[in-house]
C-alpha cells in the first residue's frame, strides 16, 4: 500500500551504495577480469530483481516510477539487504516496510530482568493481541490473577469482554472509553499480523461472546497503546490514578506496560502502600516471571 511519498533522490543513492556493495560472487556471479565497477553493475541488479534494466537505470538516476511492493522485495533480496536496510529501502520508495518475524510468547531474557528489577513499580509484559506473559508481584496486587485454563484465560481483551469481574476495579463511567481503547489496539494488532489465525480466532469468538464487542469492532477504530492515563478503584488502597508508559520490543508484538503515579499527586504514597500491603498475599509465593501468565484487568 502507498502512504508515503517516493524520495527520489535518497533512493537512488541507497540503491546505488547498496550495489556497490555486494560483490558478484557473493550474488553468484562471477566476477569477470576486466570489472571496473565496484560491487554490482545495474544490469546486474536487473537480471538478479526480474526486471528490465532500463527500468532499474532510471531508479538509480532519480526518475523512475515509484517501485511496487513486490519489486522492492525483489531489489532486496538482489542487494542481500539486512531487514533494517529492506525497510529503509520501502520508506524510500514511499511504502510502509513488511511486518518483521514476530517474538511470539517467549520474552527475550533481557526484558525479564528488567521485569524483575521493577520491585516498587507495577509492570507486566503483553503479546499485542493482549495476553498477559508475564508480571511483576506489584502488578498482581493492583491488577489480580488470571485463570489460564480457557482458551484466552489470560487475555485482557477477552477478560474485559467476557467477565464481569474484570470491570469492577475501573469506575463504570469510563468503561465505554476503555472497551474503545481494547477494541482499537486489537484492530491495530490485527492489521500488522495479516489477520494470522491466533488473532483470527480471537476476534471471531470475541464478536460471539460480546455484543458490545461486535458492535466496537465493524467501527474499525484503529489506536496502538502507547501512553496513556487509568484509574483503578483498589480494595486495600483505594483509587489508584496511574500513568501507563507502553514501551514496544523491536518486533512490535511485545509490550513492557509499567504503571507509575502521575507527577505532583500523593498516587506514589498510595503505590508503596500497596507495596507493603497489597503483596502480601503474593510474597510467600514461589514464582518463575518466564512461566507466570499473570493477567491485567485493562490495560489503556
Amino acid at each position: 500500500m502507498t502512504d508515503m511519498t517516493i524520495d527520489r533522490r535518497e533512493l537512488a543513492d541507497f540503491l546505488r551504495r547498496s550495489r556497490e556493495r555486494v560483490r558478484p560472487q557473493d550474488a553468484g556471479l562471477p566476477a569477470g577480469p576486466r570489472r571496473r565497477t565496484p560491487g554490482l553493475r545495474r544490469e546486474e541488479v536487473a537480471h538478479l530483481a526480474a526486471m528490465s534494466a532500463d527500468y532499474y537505470i532510471r531508479l538509480e538516476q532519480a526518475r523512475g516510477p515509484q517501485p511496487s511492493p513486490q519489486m522492492l522485495a525483489a531489489l532486496a533480496r538482489a542487494l542481500r539487504l539486512s531487514n533494517d536496510e529492506r525497510d529503509h529501502l520501502y520508506l524510500l520508495a514511499g511504502h510502509r516496510p513488511p511486518a518483521g518475524p514476530a517474538a511470539g510468547d517467549h520474552v527475550a531474557p533481557g526484558l525479564l530482568h528488567l521485569l524483575d528489577q521493577l520491585t516498587g513499580t507495577p509492570a507486566q509484559i503483553l503479546n499485542d493481541l493482549g495476553d498477559v506473559l508475564a508480571q511483576n508481584l506489584m502488578a498482581r496486587a493492583l491488577l489480580g490473577g488470571v485463570c489460564t485454563v480457557s482458551e484466552h484465560g489470560r487475555n485482557v481483551v477477552w477478560r474485559w469482554f467476557t467477565d464481569p469481574d474484570a470491570r469492577t476495579a475501573y469506575p463504570e463511567e469510563e468503561h465505554d472509553h476503555y472497551s474503545r481503547l481494547h477494541v482499537a489496539d486489537l484492530r491495530a494488532a490485527f492489521g500488522r499480523r495479516g489477520g494470522d489465525a491466533a488473532a483470527t480466532r480471537l476476534v471471531e469468538r470475541l464478536s460471539a461472546a460480546s455484543e458490545e464487542f461486535a458492535d466496537l469492532w465493524v467501527r474499525h477504530e484503529v489506536a496502538v497503546r502507547r501512553l496513556s492515563r487509568m484509574r483503578v478503584l483498589h480494595p486495600v488502597v483505594g483509587r489508584l490514578d496511574l500513568d501507563c508508559q507502553v514501551l514496544l520490543a523491536p518486533e512490535g508484538d511485545q509490550r513492557l506496560v509499567i504503571f507509575t503515579p502521575p507527577p505532583g499527586t500523593d498516587m506514589g504514597e498510595r503505590l508503596a502502600l500497596l507495596g507493603v500491603v497489597g503483596t502480601e498475599q503474593f510474597a510467600p509465593m514461589e514464582m518463575d516471571i518466564d512461566m507466570e501468565m499473570g493477567m491485567g484487568m485493562g490495560m489503556e
